[in-house]
C-alpha cells in the first residue's frame, strides 16, 4: 500500500494521480478467526489496529453492518477533550488526548486534529467555584487548564454574546487549550488502512443476525455474509449493544440508546477558532467551525429512547435558540443539514470496557457524549484487554458490575442525564 509522504504527493500530482493504491482491502470472510470485532467505528478499527501493532496478533476482523464512517462515527461533532476529574475517566481520557497528538504520524494519515482549545464558558460566579474544582484537578494530574476571564474571552472571541441582559451572561470560561476537533472520516478511514496494512480483515456490509452460544462461551457469529467462528468475540457497537446482548441471551444492559443531533450550516467566512460550549439551567450547548466553514454544532440528547438516525424539529428548536443567544450574528445563516448519532447512555454517565458472563466476550459500551474524543484510548485499552484477559488498572472499575458495588463514575461533566431519561 502506498505511504503518504511530501515525495508521493509531488509525484502523483505529475502523473495524473495514478500511484495510489486503494487505502484497504475487501476481503471475503474467512469461516474461523482468533478475534471477531462487531462493528467498523473508531473503537472497532482502532481496537483492531492496537490488537495487531502492540500485540503483534494477526487473525483477527472487524464486521461491519454497514460502510465504514457510516454510523456513529461520521455522525457527531468531532469535539476532542480531557477535561474529566474522576479517577478512571481522569487518566483514560487524558491517554487519549496524548494519542490524538500523534495519531496522524502514527497513521501515516492526516486526522486533521486541530488543537483549538476548549472553552467552557460559566454564566454565574458559583459556577466559577463549582469548575475551578475540575481543573484543578486537572492540574494537578499532569494536564492542562486555565481560566479566562470575561475580559480575555472579549478579546478572544469577540462575537460571542456579551451583553448584561444576555439570556446567558458571560462571567468567564475555563479553557483546556490542547483540546479541539478532529476530521471524523478521517480518523475511520486512517485506522482502518493502518490496521488493514497489518493483516486486519475489514469485511462490510456484515451484519450480525443472530449469535450461537455453547454454554458460556460464543461458538459462532450468524452474518448476513455466512457463518463466521472465533475464539475470541468483542462488541463496539455504540446504540446497538442491547441488540447484541439480547442476541447472547445475556438479558439486559444498563444502559438505553438514545439520539444525539448534530447541526451543520452553510460555509461562512472564519468566525470561530475555537470549541466553545456551555451547560446551564437545562440547556446544553456547545459549537465549533469545521475546516470547509461550516458552523458545527449540538446540544441534548433527544429524552426518548430510539435507535433512528435522523433529526427532529423540538431538537432543532431548542439547539437553535442557543446558538442565537451565544452568537446572535448566526441569525441569517442557513441550516445546511442536521442528522443522528445513536449513543448508549449509561446509568453513571461512564463507559463500560469489560469482560461478560461469557468467557470469551469481551464489551465496549456506554460512552454517552464522550465517544469521539475516547477512540484513541478506547482502541489502546480494548486490545489490550481482548489480548491479556484481564483490565488495565485504568478500566478496572469500568465494568458491569461497578453498580452492585457502589462503584459509581458519575461524571456530569461527561454531558449525560441518566437519571432523567425516562
Amino acid at each position: 500500500m502506498t505511504q503518504f509522504s511530501a515525495w508521493n504527493v509531488i509525484k502523483n500530482g505529475f502523473n495524473g494521480q495514478k500511484g495510489w493504491s486503494r487505502q484497504w482491502r475487501d476481503p471475503e470472510p474467512k469461516a474461523n478467526y482468533d478475534i471477531v470485532i462487531v462493528g467498523g467505528g473508531l473503537h472497532g478499527l482502532a481496537t483492531a489496529y492496537y490488537l495487531a501493532k502492540n500485540f503483534h496478533l494477526k487473525n483477527i476482523a472487524v464486521v461491519e453492518k454497514g460502510w465504514i464512517g457510516g454510523g456513529n462515527a461520521g455522525r457527531n461533532t468531532t469535539i476532542i477533550r480531557s477535561n474529566y476529574m474522576l479517577k478512571g475517566n481522569r487518566e483514560f481520557y487524558e491517554a487519549s488526548l496524548t494519542l490524538w497528538e500523534n495519531l496522524s504520524h502514527e497513521l501515516n494519515y492526516n486526522v486533521m486534529f486541530s488543537q483549538r482549545a476548549h472553552i467552557g464558558l460559566y454564566h454565574t460566579p458559583n459556577a466559577l467555584d463549582a469548575a475551578a474544582r475540575r481543573y484543578n484537578i486537572m492540574r494537578q494530574t499532569g494536564s492542562d487548564g486555565e481560566i479566562w476571564s470575561r475580559n480575555t474571552i472579549k478579546k478572544k472571541i469577540p462575537h460571542l454574546n456579551f451583553a448584561d441582559d444576555a439570556r446567558f451572561p458571560i462571567h468567564g470560561a475555563l479553557v483546556q487549550k490542547r483540546a479541539g476537533t478532529a476530521r471524523h472520516d478521517a480518523v475511520a478511514w486512517g485506522y482502518a488502512r493502518a490496521a488493514d496494512m497489518l493483516g486486519v480483515d475489514i469485511i462490510q456490509q456484515c451484519e450480525v443476525t443472530s449469535i450461537k452460544r455453547s454454554a458460556q462461551k460464543i461458538s459462532s457469529l450468524h452474518t448476513s455474509r455466512g457463518e463466521i467462528t472465533a475464539n475470541k468475540v468483542a462488541f463496539a457497537v455504540a446504540g446497538n449493544t442491547s441488540r447484541l446482548w439480547q442476541m447472547a441471551e445475556l438479558g439486559n444492559l444498563p444502559i438505553e440508546s438514545h439520539k444525539l443531533q448534530a447541526f451543520v450550516t452553510e460555509p461562512i467566512k472564519p468566525l470561530l477558532d475555537h470549541v466553545v460550549v456551555f451547560g446551564v439551567a437545562g440547556a446544553h450547548f456547545y459549537i465549533s467551525q469545521s475546516d470547509k466553514g461550516g458552523m458545527v454544532f449540538g446540544g441534548d440528547i433527544d429524552w426518548y429512547k430510539s435507535y433512528a438516525q435522523k433529526g427532529n424539529l423540538p431538537i432543532v428548536q431548542d439547539v437553535a435558540e442557543c446558538a442565537l443567544s451565544l452568537m446572535p450574528c448566526l441569525g441569517r445563516v442557513k441550516l445546511l443539514r442536521h442528522w443522528s448519532g445513536v449513543v448508549d447512555m449509561s446509568m453513571d454517565g461512564s463507559f463500560f470496557m469489560c469482560k461478560t458472563p461469557l468467557d470469551n466476550l469481551y464489551l465496549n459500551a456506554g460512552w454517552n457524549y464522550g465517544g469521539f474524543e475516547a477512540s484513541p484510548a478506547s482502541g489502546w485499552y480494548f486490545a489490550d484487554l481482548i489480548a491479556n484477559d484481564r483490565p488495565d488498572k485504568v478500566i478496572q472499575n469500568h465494568d458491569l458490575d461497578r453498580f452492585r458495588r457502589g462503584v459509581h463514575i458519575d461524571e456530569r461533566g461527561a454531558g449525560s442525564d441518566p437519571k432523567l431519561h425516562g
